[in-house]
């Protein structure tokens, strides 16, 4: 610091002090509790219902009526055409929705329509799906699958990268209609087998994954 005034190498070391202390320090959120996968509502993997998204691929049998009934590919804008019926929206929708969706739209061309809808192909609304970002090995999207644990999404991810800080990471979840931030440990959990750091993850979370100080 030769050349630098008091003042500003006083700066400096304090900067560098900090930089210090915030690296070999876990993250400043409060840990993720295990008790929140027993919250109901959207916060119970058990209450979890798939919902329709564009890009899904959807299996709608008509009974009695063959000539209706296809396979159709949610559109972007989130609609489907069927050889009767056009535009009809159901992303967000479960399956069991878009099918009573269709039953009283057929309803103009058939009598007492019974409409079955098979996900055959699966995406799921942004909303549903969960984001990987940071220091993961390959950072993505992944659609929400029942009872998903934190250790599901590192396999699914290929695990950290040398630079992650895992412990620090956090996740980003809405929780009774407010985003909330807590703390995960992935470096206990994929590095030092802890199980007891694997928790439940959920449909919309966002995994955040920092770079490790060195």
């Amino acid at each position: 610091m030769k050349g630098m005034s008091p003042l500003w190498q006083a700066c400096t070391a304090a900067t560098i002090a900090l930089a210090l202390i915030t690296g070999c320090t876990s993250t400043p959120y409060p840990p993720l509790p295990v008790a929140v996968a027993k919250q109901p509502l959207t916060t119970d993997p058990a209450q979890y219902n798939y919902l329709v998204g564009p890009g899904d691929s959807l299996g709608i049998f008509v009974w009695g009526s063959p000539e209706v009934s296809e396979t159709v590919t949610v559109r972007p804008d989130g609609m489907i055409t069927t050889p009767l019926v056009e535009d009809v929206r159901v992303s967000g929708l479960t399956p069991t929705q878009v099918a009573r969706q269709l039953e009283e739209s057929l309803r103009l061309f058939i009598k007492e329509p019974i409409v079955t809808v098979i996900v055959e192909g699966f995406v799921g609304p942004y909303s549903e799906q969960v984001r990987i970002i940071g220091e993961a090995d390959e950072p993505q999207a992944l659609s929400y699958r029942e009872d998903m644990t934190l250790l599901d999404v590192m396999i699914a991810v290929g695990g950290l990268t040398e630079f992650a800080d895992g412990n620090a990471a956090s996740v980003v979840r809405i929780v009774d209609g407010e985003q909330k931030q807590y703390g995960i440990r992935i470096g206990d959990l994929v590095e030092d087998g802890d199980i007891s750091a694997n928790v439940h993850i959920l449909p919309g979370d966002i995994i955040i994954i920092p770079e490790a100080w060195f």
